[in-house]
């Protein structure tokens, strides 16, 4: 993405409709009642040629304490300083309120890009507000009805201009996954860098702690928390660097059980949690280790791992565990007996509230990601493929042997192997489950997600006049009947 566009206003302007027609779809939350985007909302922006991040930020409201509404305010104040470009939105049939004029002076304090929008700006009804905007000191306001799309070509002249001073930026926010690789490359994880950082979701069960921990992780009150469970209704993202360590981590809404959820907004708070884990190289499962690996959490962290992505799991709230000793030790057999497809990752105690353990949990998302990079020659494969299979011959459906011919990595992030054989459908899902534990065993492969493909190739091998590490046996006896007939 090119720049930041934050959209701030007081409650119930139409800032999230307008959010939503800009990403071309219903990720941030809409409803009649105001204050329903309570966190900050990050989503992909379109408008002709242009591609933006637009963050969907809290009601500006005039409170000032410690309330939901106080939080709310300075939190979109922060969200403010953050944006390249501000759009602060009015309600141009009701007109300039005591509230507009109060955040607008705030806006002329914050930020140095800021447009002016009248919403709801259809028929002549608005004509007055339009007027009356003038008056708040940012220049002409924009005549826009996000509900019917009026006004969006307006809004891409005022934009184009802008975004060639942000341009540099463009594809900071979008991890690279599935990356193709050969024997060339070389075997060692990207960098995270400020341009490129390091990205972490944090998913869990409502009330699991996860905006407690991320705060104590960066250091600030930077995300919403507070006794209400499912405070966190968006997912949201912060910079920062953590131990030396570039990072943006998310935040996300607590993920209850399908039957629990009944309301609405609910309901596009867990499916936009799931879509955080996509924006995400490592992501962390946080349990409340009261009650740890309920069937939602198994849940989510079986979507990590489908979504490939490299996985830890965090106990959270360590520091009210009496008998630690004994309950380390169940939580290690649980996640063993419950999580056989992400065998070997990471379990980190920690206390979001304290901050202990948070040295543990840098150093395992580290080791995660590190293993999510892994690279694996063709060299070192395919003569591991041979022990493999000559320790665990594959099966012979109707008598006739599945031969695996020989094996190539063919991407990492996370790491995906191809194994070219004959009668690839004959092979059960046991024998790849065979292979991948090896894999994990013997190329220190512990916790990641690895795809394992297996193709029909007939006789065909693209290897066979490379030098591989030639066995005992060849030396002694030399080639085979076909070979020699080559040479």
């Amino acid at each position: 993405m090119s720049f930041t566009l934050a959209i701030v206003g007081r409650p119930n302007v139409g800032k999230s409709t307008l959010f939503n027609r800009l990403v071309g779809r219903k990720l941030a939350l809409v409803d009649d009642q105001p204050g329903v985007t309570r966190d900050l909302r990050e989503g992909e922006a379109r408008l002709g040629d242009l591609r933006f991040t637009v963050i969907d930020s809290a009601g500006l409201e005039e409170a000032g304490d410690d309330s939901l509404q106080g939080r709310m305010r300075r939190l979109t104040e922060r969200a403010v300083e953050m944006a390249d470009i501000c759009l602060f939105v009015i309600d141009a049939r009701q007109g300039v309120t005591a509230t507009d004029r109060v955040f607008a002076a705030i806006l002329r304090k914050k930020n140095a890009h800021v447009i002016l929008a009248a919403n709801k700006a259809e028929g002549r009804a608005a004509d007055a507000g339009l007027l009356e905007a003038f008056e708040l000191g940012l220049g002409e306001p924009l005549r826009l009805s996000a509900e019917h799309g009026e006004g969006m070509g307006e809004l891409y002249h005022m934009l184009r201009p802008l975004a060639a001073t942000f341009a540099a930026r463009e594809a900071a926010d979008t991890p690279e996954t599935d990356v193709d690789v050969s024997d060339e490359d070389a075997d060692a994880p990207r960098v995270p860098t400020h341009d490129k950082p390091l990205q972490i979701a944090v998913i869990g069960r409502p009330n699991a702690g996860k905006s407690t921990l991320i705060n104590r992780i960066l250091g600030e009150e930077r995300l919403l928390t507070g006794p209400e469970a499912g405070i966190t209704r968006d997912a949201i993202s912060v910079r920062t660097e953590w131990l030396g360590t570039p990072i943006r981590i998310f935040d996300t809404a607590g993920m209850r059980k399908k039957a629990r959820i009944s309301d609405k907004l609910e309901k596009l708070s867990v499916a936009d949690g799931l879509r955080a884990v996509r924006f995400a190289e490592v992501v962390v499962v946080l349990l409340d280790v009261d009650i740890p690996f309920e069937q939602q959490d198994l849940r989510i962290a079986d979507y990590a791992e489908s979504e490939g992505r490299a996985v830890v799991v965090a106990a959270n709230k360590w520091d009210l565990e009496e008998d630690k000793a004994e309950k380390l030790k169940a939580l290690r057999d649980s996640f063993a007996r419950l999580l056989p497809q992400l065998r070997g990752a990471p379990l980190v105690t920690v206390s979001g509230l304290t901050g202990k353990g948070l040295d543990r949990l840098h150093a395992a998302i580290l080791k995660a990601h590190e293993v999510w990079n892994r690279r694996i020659t063709t060299a070192r494969l395919n003569p591991w493929l041979g022990a493999m299979t000559e320790a665990h011959p594959p099966p012979a459906p109707g008598g006739r042997r599945v031969r695996l011919r020989y094996m190539t990595q063919v991407k990492t992030r996370p790491p995906a192997f191809v194994v070219m054989c004959n009668q690839a459908a004959e092979l059960p899902e046991s024998y790849s489950r065979y292979l991948i534990n090896g894999l994990r065993e013997d190329f220190d492969m512990p916790g990641t997600p690895i795809r394992l493909i297996f193709r029909d190739q007939g006789d065909k091998n693209p290897y066979r006049d490379q030098k591989f590490h030639t066995p005992s046996r060849l030396r002694k006896h030399g080639p085979g009947k076909a070979a020699a007939k080559k040479g």
